[in-house]
């Protein structure tokens, strides 16, 4: 089988399991959990990604606490503006249109600041080692797009990060071995997808789906993780099936950029195909 064939199989594989995941209980209870928190305006997103530009849930302090789970002491939090809602008379006429007559300054934290009663897992971490030395051939592959690979404790629950300023990537040091594998890969293809910048959703969408090609090519299957961190990104299984198939090609061109340069240590182009 040609390895572009190989490739457009596994990318049928994860289409396959995250369409199982998302008919599954388990993403049942994970959107019902997620339909406990507030929508924000895009205003709010903008405070909220500048206050904690890695958050991904956030709730008011007593939100978190019906949930099971309580702010951790010390914490800070992040700032989001609340409407401060009025009906135009005094009727309590439910026909009335509400107006907003201000805003008000409201703390919310992230979930990484929290701790308490476990929550829905979908993407469950790798576990297991790493006996053919993949981190290190990926650490080569990252070098000849000239960026550095650092293996640090992470904030906030991170796993890994990318700085296309600093020419850096970040994989978290406490993760099994497989899982840095994972993720190191995932950043890889940030550093070569996105480093133009992309709209986060489709990015992440992009990044996890070549990490899932280039591992399995390379026999770790990571479909525990992948799939459900692709549903989460793409909004559910249809919206993921169509955006890993619209993504199809820059997919494929990332994950064989990525598999032919394993170990060669020569300069990898920047030209994702479109």
């Amino acid at each position: 089988m040609q390895q572009t064939d190989r490739r457009a199989e596994l990318l049928t594989q994860l289409s396959e399991g995250i369409a199982s995941l998302t008919t599954s209980d388990q993403w049942r209870r994970h959107l019902d959990y997620q339909s406990r928190f507030h929508r924000y305006s895009v205003g709010n997103v903008v405070l909220i990604a500048a206050q904690c530009p890695h958050a991904r849930q956030v709730a008011g302090f007593r939100a978190w606490a019906k949930l099971g789970r309580t702010v951790r002491r010390g914490e800070k939090a992040i700032w989001i503006l609340a409407p401060m809602v009025r009906r135009t008379s005094r009727s309590e006429d439910p026909g009335d249109d509400p107006v907003v007559r201000g805003f008000r300054c409201v703390p919310v934290f992230d979930l990484s600041q929290t701790e308490g009663a476990e929550l829905p897992e979908i993407c469950h971490r790798l576990s297991g080692d790493d006996p053919t030395a993949l981190f290190a051939g990926l650490t080569a592959v990252a070098t000849a797009l000239g960026y550095s690979v650092v293996r640090t404790a992470l904030p906030d629950g991170r796993n890994g990060d990318c700085s296309y300023s600093l020419r850096r990537i970040r994989v978290e040091e406490g993760n099994a071995a497989a899982q840095q594998v994972k993720t190191l890969a995932h950043e890889i293809a940030h550093a070569f997808l996105h480093h133009d910048g992309a709209d986060r959703r489709l990015a992440e969408l992009e990044a996890e789906s070549t990490a899932f090609v280039v591992c399995r090519s390379l026999g770790l299957d990571t479909g525990l993780y992948s799939f459900g961190y692709v549903a989460t990104w793409a909004g559910g299984g249809e919206a993921a099936v169509a955006g890993i198939r619209a993504s199809c090609g820059r997919i494929q061109h990332a994950a064989g950029v990525i598999l032919d340069q394993m170990g060669s240590g020569q300069p990898v182009a920047h030209s994702p195909a479109a």
